[in-house]
This record gives C-alpha cells, structure tokens and sequence, in this order.
C-alpha cells in the first residue's frame, strides 16, 4: 500500500510570510516581542481586529496544545507578551508605550493593563531605537526615559544606564525569579493608583477592608485597591493556604484555580471593573488576585533559603489564571501601596503601622518595592513607587508571520 500524501491545491497561491522588524526582550521576570509602531503592517497600526490577529499568530495564540510551539509565546502568562512603542504624542514624555497581554488558549488580546516587568525594557528599547536625542546620552551615565503608559494613562520613569554611549546590560544586579545577572535600571510609578476605571478612588470600595461574598467559597475578608493595577487581596490562611506556596501547589489543583478565579470576579464586580460575571471572561489581565500572609520561611522555586527574618511578609499572585513564577510588576506597586497604608490586609500581614518600604516574599524569592501614599481630602492616594529591575535584548531582527 502507497504511503499516505496530501495533494497541494493549485487553485490556493501561497503568499510568503510577513517580515516584521521586531525586538525580543527581558523586562524584569517577563519577556515580551517589542515593535516601533511605524514597523507595523499599516492595519496593525490602528487597535482593531487586524492589530489583535497579528500579535496572536507572532505568539503563536491561540493553542489548544498550550506550548506555543508555532510562536514567540513562552506559553505563560509572563512570556505571552507583546508591546508596541511609538515617539510620544504626550508633552514632556519620550515615548508612548501599549502593552498586549496575549491568551494562550483563546483568541483574545487584554488591553486593559500595564505590565510593570517589561515596563523596564521600554527605557532600553526607547534608547536603542532612536526615540531619544542623542545629545541626551552621555558616554557613560543615566539616561532618563519618560514613558507615557498609554493602556492606563499613567507616567513611568525609567532610569537607563550607559556605557560607552550604548545602554548598558550586563552587569551584577540580581533579580530573583531571573537566572542571570544584569545592570541594575530603576522604575519610577508616578502617580500610580488607577483611580480612572475603578470608581474615582484607589480604594474603589471606599473601605481599606471588606467583606467579600463569593460564591462557592465564601465570605472573605479582602482589601481591594487601583493601584499599579487593580488587585484584590485576601488572607492566605482565609483560603487555606501559608502564603509559602510555589507554582505546583496551586497550578496542579483545578479546584483551587476555580476557587481563586471566583475570588477575582468577585472583587472585579465588587470594584466596578466589570457589570456582569460574565465579562470576567473578556478582561483576564486585571484584576489580579493575591494572597498575603505574615513571614515565614520557605524554599524558593530555585531551592534558595528565604528566611523568615529577611521578609516582612509573603504574597503570592496570580495572572491570567495561573500562579506567577515570581511577582508582576504592576502587582509589587500594588502591594508596596497596600502595605503603606495602615490597616489594610497587605500592611497587617507585614506587621501593621507606617512604612514607605516593603519586603515580601514570592515564589521565586524576595523583592523589595517602595511606596510614597498621602490622604488627600480623606482619601488614601500613591504618589510615587519605586523598584529596581533588569532588562535585555534576546534576539533582534525580524520576525515573522503568515500573511494570512
């Protein structure tokens, strides 16, 4: 018996694929594949269905065998990113920067968010592209990057160092939940609270504290706050958990993903994001949900020791439906505003009373984040937070995609 063959159809010409300038780059613990907005086929230069399906297939999304095998995508909700950066339309800003949260499974683009980690990158990028006069950059130094976050209209400073003229990347700063060192490029929230979309107020409930109903689960105590990005909070021990938890524990057990996600929807309702549970569906990048608990010592994802003494508590997050390896970005300001403010969930489990500063333990082991809040007219707001990432080029040139 012959071998089995398909038969090419004559009728059907076979395009080339698209050639597309692109950058694939590290921000903090995510990578993501960078555009300047002016290399993007002229549909994908305008949001719409066009710019949505060009981003998925350049991911390789969406994939039932969830391995982004035909893709850029890493298949986690850190790798299965995109971001596109264009000379800013904003005063006194370098560039605007839009920000693609790609599903993995389902043909859908969250545009509802920033994403902190790659937020780091976008300096470098920004540097290496031509978005920066070059009379701005010394031999050696800081360059100063001033980011309009155009998905939640907020200003993102992002400190770049220089050596020799060109942004400088290796160097012997270590970020947990990254395996190899790199230069040290700090990030600067300004204003961060996303008071905008979540009712007019970073604490969109008008209380530090709530009552939370969700159903299958429960009444849960949950601090729910705008700031950085929408994120509902909860007590670990509440959904029985010790806040040391790594990504098996939780990813492994359907029944506790299902458990988390009604947690989210809840407090998506309960905030105003959303109007029905059913949207949930439709906004998966934000909220994000957290659970906190005081220090406790624990083995890190990379069997490093984090101490008890070392932390001033322990968070774990989720994004997109699964627990992160270490700690989003945007979720760190978060927390670093939640814990500056006395009362809250996050600030009790770090030992309650005032702090400008936080320590916490994730996963993939510590970060500490620095928050400035301030009452204004009796309500709580952040004026400034501030971390420490890396960021790098992986790979440079074109990538590219079916025509189709």
């Amino acid at each position: 018996m012959d071998a089995p063959h398909r038969h090419a159809s004559p009728a059907m010409p076979h395009a080339p694929q698209l050639r597309i300038p692109a950058t694939y780059m590290r921000g903090g613990t995510s990578k993501g594949v960078f555009f300047r907005l002016q290399d993007l086929p002229a549909e994908a230069q305008v949001p719409g269905p066009a710019r949505n399906a060009l981003l998925m297939r350049v991911i390789g999304s969406p994939d039932p065998y969830g391995k982004h095998t035909d893709g850029m995508g890493g298949a986690t909700s850190s790798t299965s990113k995109c971001v596109i950066i264009s000379a800013s339309t904003r005063p006194g800003h370098d560039v605007d920067y839009l920000y693609g949260q790609v599903s993995i499974d389902t043909a859908f683009v969250d545009w509802s968010g920033n994403c902190g980690n790659l937020s780091t990158a976008v300096g470098p990028f920004a540097i290496a592209n031509g978005f920066i006069p070059a009379e701005r950059i010394p031999q050696d130094g800081i360059v100063t990057v001033r980011v309009w976050q155009a998905n939640i209209g907020k200003t993102i400073l992002v400190h770049v160092p220089v050596s020799g003229g060109q942004v400088q990347e290796t160097g012997d700063f270590e970020l947990d939940g990254v395996t190899f060192p790199a230069a040290e490029i700090v990030l600067e929230f300004l204003d961060p609270s996303d008071e905008g979309e979540a009712g007019g107020a970073m604490f969109p409930t008008g209380h530090l504290v709530d009552d939370l109903d969700v159903p299958g689960v429960g009444t849960l105590k949950a601090t729910m706050i705008a700031a950085g990005i929408p994120t509902v909070f909860v007590n670990a021990a509440d959904i029985g958990y010790d806040g040391t938890e790594l990504q098996p524990a939780i990813n492994d057990d359907k029944a506790a993903l299902a458990k988390l996600e009604a947690i989210r929807v809840a407090g998506a309702l309960r905030m105003g994001l959303i109007q029905s549970p059913q949207e949930a569906a439709t906004r998966q990048h934000t909220p994000k949900v957290a659970f906190v608990a005081p220090p406790k010592a624990y083995v890190a994802s990379s069997g490093k020791q984090v101490a008890a003494d070392a932390i001033d508590l322990n968070v774990r997050a989720l994004s997109m439906g699964k627990l992160h390896h270490a700690m989003m970005g945007t979720a760190s300001v978060a927390i670093a505003t939640a814990a500056a403010v006395p009362g809250t969930l996050v600030n009790l489990a770090a030992g309650g009373g005032t702090r400008d500063a936080v320590r916490f333990g994730h996963p993939s082991g510590t970060l500490r984040v620095g928050a400035s809040v301030e009452q204004r007219d009796g309500q709580w707001t952040v004026t400034r937070a501030v971390m420490s990432r890396s960021a790098r080029v992986l790979m440079e040139g074109w990538v590219r995609v079916p025509h189709d």
